[in-house]
């Protein structure tokens, strides 16, 4: 008997219906025409143990037992699991194949390996166990994926990593909470302090910023514009240029290149006004760019919480909706944006759907050219799962909710420019000298807007072209002006920058060795764990919303404060994520990674005996509804 294990209910009944014949529905698992049968777990059915399974007297919180290290890790059944996972264990007592349906990401690869493992399966069962990797939940999609079921093995190093990371964070998450919990206490803190490798850096994020803002001093700076005209009558044009300081300037200057000296600039004025232009040079460029890549489930946070004002949270729930319950998109926890070729057969059926679905994209998708092949296809650049695109179903989306609605239509919008041509725009540059200063003028017009007709940039006001000049051309400087500003603060956090900053964390990163790790393996946490984390940063009431500004909170700011800098910063739990990303790839072993980390929680709770604690006095602390039980937010921590 092959048994087919899914990570859901829903995507297991969706593997039954991929087969034909007639089926037996029983409690957990469905029995298949020839005997086989498809089960299901209910998301992680198993957990690690509470360390007081390691040692009765862990069961108390005390600093002279940290740092809490297992030697053999216990993982128990979660609470109310028990009884599916009594299922699975008797079938596959009897399974003589098994096939891993856990979804395509790290986490669905172990949580699925881990129940295996954990019924204790023959090891000859597990060295040939297949797996099956479903994006789309429609029975078209199904049938092909399961003509397509690869060697579980393949996936192993996914599956240690997952392992990998969950232990870490275990190990990381409850020695620090507990440490810095107790430490909270000593000043009269009387909530849990909790401490997470992806949420501390994340909340370290807010906390500078709004220092940042805080201690702000708004400067003057000066710029000089110039306007010029050409000498040709009766025609004469004109245009502005802006002056660009030379290297003399420099002492005049900020860190940007910003003149502070009033003086400095109100001469340039004087000394060019009136005064002829000289064209040093004059260039014309036809350029283009291509469509945006289709959605991973970050890209597509930041667009919704940017244009609906929808929180990372919201959107998740929202995919998932119409991933699981309509079917409507492919699975949507995906950090690619990219495409397997062969999924390109499926386009013209895609967009179909897409017109029939919502009329408002009628238009869109008759002007696009399903023959477009744009660099989204690219099977080098898709594993296990592949951008968030709509699927083939047809089912009018003024059925679904209305953040549902608009969800599907920005996916949507997002995969027909996939066939749409680039957007073409020519660009024009002068460069004049007037009285020995350097001045520039910029012009950019579309000559074809291609894919961003589908977007409002395509109604932008339309910019000013240059008049044609020649080099040597002489200009007339009718005007100088100084236009004076203001240094402005940088802005406070929203959802969607901080979302973009997680995802984008090595502009935070100051170590030119750890910016050149990141370049491939940018993010802190993962596509399915970022809202998450923001969600319980709020929840714990380390952070607060102004509107739609984010602020840290006086406990938020107090723990970071508290905390060493390389629990606050980006930086190490970045390099987690590219050790983490070498395991899966195997080019590093897990306990090269396990042992400097068990080293280093082991520093950082001897580090932790020396903070003030008298900060934390006088915080306001609620008794949060998880208690102790935070390690259940464990793909949060």
């Amino acid at each position: 008997m092959i048994l087919y294990i899914a990570e859901k209910p829903s995507l297991g009944r969706a593997i039954a219906q991929g087969f034909s014949g007639q089926q037996q529905k029983n409690d957990g698992y469905i029995k298949l025409a020839n005997g086989d049968c498809v089960t299901w777990c209910i998301g992680h059915l198993l957990e690690q143990a509470e360390p007081d399974k390691y040692d009765p007297a862990y069961a108390k919180w005390a600093l002279q037992h940290l740092p809490i290290v297992p030697q053999d890790w216990i993982l128990v059944p979660k609470k109310g699991t028990s009884k599916q996972l009594s299922v699975i264990k008797r079938l596959l007592k009897t399974a003589t194949k098994v096939i891993n349906a856990g979804d395509p990401d790290r986490e669905g690869q172990l949580l699925v390996d881990e129940v295996i493992t954990f019924c204790k399966v023959k090891r000859d069962i597990i060295d040939n166990a297949g797996r099956l990797l479903i994006n789309d939940l429609n029975l078209n999609a199904v049938k092909k994926s399961l003509t397509n079921i690869r060697p579980n093995r393949e996936f192993t190093g996914l599956s240690i990593s997952a392992l990998a990371r969950s232990r870490a964070d275990w190990l990381y998450g409850l020695n620090l909470t507990r440490a810095y919990t107790l430490l909270g206490q000593r000043g009269g803190y009387s909530g849990v302090l909790s401490v997470g490798r992806v949420q501390t850096p994340v909340l370290g994020l807010v906390v500078r910023r709004d220092a940042e803002i805080a201690q702000f001093e708004s400067k003057p700076f000066y710029e000089v514009i110039a306007t010029l005209a050409t000498q040709t009558s009766p025609s004469r044009q004109t245009f502005t240029a802006k002056w660009q300081p030379s290297a003399a300037c420099e002492p005049y200057q900020d860190e940007e290149g910003r003149v502070i000296v009033k003086r400095l600039a109100e001469t340039v004025v004087n000394k060019t006004r009136g005064q002829p232009g000289i064209v040093e040079s004059y260039t014309v460029k036809d350029k283009q760019s291509p469509p945006p890549l289709p959605y991973n489930l970050s890209a597509l946070q930041i667009d919704a919480s940017k244009r609906y004002n929808l929180s990372p949270k919201a959107v998740l729930n929202v995919c998932q909706s119409l991933y699981e319950r309509h079917q409507l998109i492919t699975y949507p926890r995906s950090d690619s944006r990219y495409l397997p070729m062969e999924h390109f057969k499926d386009a013209q059926n895609v967009l179909s759907a897409i017109k029939a679905n919502a009329p408002d994209q009628k238009s869109a998708v008759d002007n696009a050219n399903s023959k477009l092949k744009s660099k989204a296809w690219n099977d080098s650049k898709v594993d296990a799962h592949h951008a968030i695109i709509p699927t083939a179903r047809k089912k009018a989306i003024s059925s679904l909710s209305g953040d549902e609605a608009k969800i599907y239509q920005l996916i949507a919008t997002q995969y027909i420019m996939q066939f749409y041509g680039p957007h073409k725009y020519q660009e024009q540059v002068a460069v004049v000298t007037i009285a020995g200063g350097t001045f520039v003028a910029k012009a950019k017009a579309s000559t074809d807007k291609g894919w961003l007709a589908l977007t409002k940039q395509s109604e932008a006001k339309h910019e000013p072209a240059l008049p044609s000049l020649l080099k040597g051309q002489v200009l007339d400087c009718i005007d100088s002006k100084l236009v004076e500003k203001q240094t402005s603060p940088p802005k406070h956090f929203t959802e969607a920058t901080l979302l973009a900053a997680m995802t984008g964390i090595a502009r935070y990163v100051q170590d030119a060795n750890i910016k050149k790790i990141l370049k491939e393996t940018d993010g802190l946490g993962t596509e399915a764990t970022r809202a998450t984390i923001i969600d319980l940063l709020f929840k714990r009431q380390f952070m607060q919303k102004s509107g739609k500004e984010i602020h840290a909170t006086p406990t938020g700011k107090a723990l970071v404060n508290a905390l060493p800098s390389e629990s606050t910063l980006p930086d190490m739990t970045a390099i987690w994520e590219a050790n983490l990303d070498k395991i899966s790839q195997r080019q590093m072993r897990y306990q090269d990674f396990m042992q400097p980390l068990t080293q280093t929680i082991g520093e950082l709770i001897n580090a932790s005996q020396r903070i003030d604690t008298s900060q934390f006095a006088g915080l306001a602390s609620t008794k949060p509804a998880y208690k102790k039980k935070w390690r259940k937010k464990k793909k949060a921590s």
